[in-house]
């Protein structure tokens, strides 16, 4: 391995081919320079960039999300999974725009020169909907809360003291790892699937790109992990799979109800019906109140937000269905999203406030939080049942 007398810029070898591998940092106007210079002398075979299909197509669709269908999206039980995505997108615009760049530039400007030098464009990320998949997959309710917060958290502040210094840092970790820093410390696991995984992918994609010269623009704070890995053989079809729910957990779903059930029966047969009566008010008013709390606070429709309480209640057990898409359908058909919400759905992902004005997101946040003030409801009602019965 040889490296190239340039910072930031190593030069490794497979076979017969010469890998020229360029680390940045997503909101440098350093990098964006570094990444010209780099393929304008190179001029290469194929340029890869850290990118996947889906972000390669939002570089190139600048108006993709006037064709999302958010309806589509809730059947699909997809709205936390997109509202993830979104609150990164938000976190990386949020950083750039302080420091006067486009999210992802180097990128950008990477496919742009490459395309004029004649070279080949090779996406070499994984698609971030199975490494978001993966990462939630993994998570237990309250870590899935205590994320949620954390990144909303991160959108809402943070970036009034941020300097051209502070990107010096960013050059050392990847925007996903650098947004869920604190979770990543206290969960290893969450650190393997946002940055280890996908540094072994990296890997494999790069070495096995068409051409003998090939230059690969990546985050820097992957450079370490793919010269890791960059010998070792690697499971990709392991990478791209989203893991099935285990059984303990795909059990849990159909226990916890029908365990309601039983304690249903058992109040009303053995504590008499005030008992049992006591019971079922419970776990209506702590799925319901928590359930509309959520919806609230999402600033859901007075209509949305009694939808929620009614149907909390019911969908906890229905392991098929949830109170957040039940509320987040009725967001959608009281509130439809207009053509000038998917317009401005990248400007109002800047802020808080623009998440929780622009109808689109509006929805997601609708979902997410009633299903979470329902989940949480589940856990109160069940202690309270217990005390009656004792």
């Amino acid at each position: 391995m040889q490296t190239i007398k340039r910072k930031n810029v190593d030069q490794l070898r497979i076979g017969e081919k010469d890998i020229i591998l360029v680390g940045t940092a997503h909101v440098s106007k350093e990098s964006v320079q570094l990444v010209t210079t780099v393929i304008e002398e190179e001029k290469p075979d194929t340029v890869c960039v850290e990118l996947c299909e889906s972000r390669y197509q939002a570089v190139r669709q600048k108006d993709r999300w006037k064709d999302m269908d958010i309806i589509k999206v809730i059947r699909e039980k997809k709205s936390s999974l997109l509202l993830s995505n979104l609150l990164l997108a938000s976190f990386q615009k949020k950083i750039a725009e302080k420091l006067d760049v486009t999210p992802g530039e180097e990128m950008i400007k990477a496919i742009e020169i490459g395309e004029a030098e004649g070279a080949e464009i090779h996406l070499a990320d994984r698609d971030i909907r199975v490494t978001l998949s993966r990462t939630w997959r993994i998570m237990g309710l309250w870590n899935k809360l205590r994320i949620s917060f954390q990144m909303l958290l991160s959108v809402a502040g943070g970036m009034d003291e941020i300097n051209e210094e502070d990107i010096e840092k960013m050059k050392h970790e990847d925007m996903l790892e650098m947004l869920l820093s604190d979770m990543g410390k206290s969960f290893p696991a969450l650190k393997h699937v946002l940055i280890d995984e996908r540094d072994r992918y990296l890997s494999h994609k790069i070495r096995t790109a068409p051409g003998s010269k090939i230059v690969a623009i990546v985050g820097a704070g992957h450079v370490p992990g793919i010269k890791k890995y960059w010998d070792t053989v690697i499971d990709m079809e392991a990478l791209e799979t989203i893991p099935p729910k285990g059984k303990f957990s795909g059990l849990l779903k159909w226990l916890i109800p029908l365990a309601i059930l039983l304690l249903f029966v058992v109040g009303f047969s053995q504590g008499g019906a005030e008992a049992g009566k006591d019971m079922v008010l419970y776990w209506i008013l702590a799925n319901g109140i928590l359930a509309g709390i959520g919806a609230i606070i999402a600033l859901a429709h007075p209509v949305t937000i009694l939808s929620s309480i009614l149907a909390a209640p019911l969908t906890s057990l229905n392991p098929m269905i949830a109170a957040g898409w039940v509320s987040g359908l009725v967001e959608a058909f009281l509130r439809k999203p207009k053509v000038r919400d998917f317009e401005n759905l990248p400007e109002d992902m800047g802020s808080v406030k623009g998440f929780w004005k622009n109808k689109v997101t509006r929805i997601l946040l609708v979902v997410v939080f009633t299903n979470m003030g329902s989940a949480i409801g589940t856990y109160v009602a069940i202690p309270l049942m217990l005390k009656v019965l004792s």
